[in-house]
């Protein structure tokens, strides 16, 4: 699941996509990201020392996108907040181990499902940018039986 820190930080993304190199202090982000403004901007701390926001200090200050919104994929932020996209981190591509409780690799039985599901997911992440989520107008809602 996708962590609520990970959700904050992507609206935020969102948000700064859709200004278009407008400047946007953390209060605004905040409340267009439905986010409470402490917590974003420690989420946004981290995301401008990965070089994907940048801050400005002071009276005038606030977030502007680093780079242009469709070079800056979801599974790039997802990996920064949350860490690897993979189920395990034996089938992580950038934080690749062993399983503690596994007894053997190469026949692991679970192994080839989290893979395919890792690759899925990334590929699928990898391919959506700040600019698509921007440009879109939402998801299929689904409704609860």
């Amino acid at each position: 699941m996708l962590s609520q820190k990970a959700r904050y930080g992507l609206r935020a993304l969102v948000e700064l996509a859709r200004a278009d190199g407008v400047q946007l202090t953390s209060g605004e982000l905040a409340l267009r990201a439905d986010a409470p403004r402490k917590f974003l901007e420690a989420i946004l701390l981290e995301l401008a020392r990965n070089r994907v926001v940048v801050s400005r200090r002071g009276k005038f200050g606030g977030y502007t996108l680093a780079r242009p919104a469709p070079d800056i994929t979801f599974a790039e932020i997802i990996r920064i907040i949350d860490g690897p996209l993979a189920l395990a981190p034996c089938v992580s591509r950038t934080a690749f181990r062993k399983c503690d409780d596994c007894p053997d690799l190469a026949t692991c039985s679970l192994r080839e499902a989290l893979l395919r599901a890792r690759d899925a997911t990334a590929e699928v992440l990898e391919g959506y940018s700040l600019a698509d989520a921007a440009a879109g107008e939402g998801a299929e809602v689904f409704k609860s039986a």
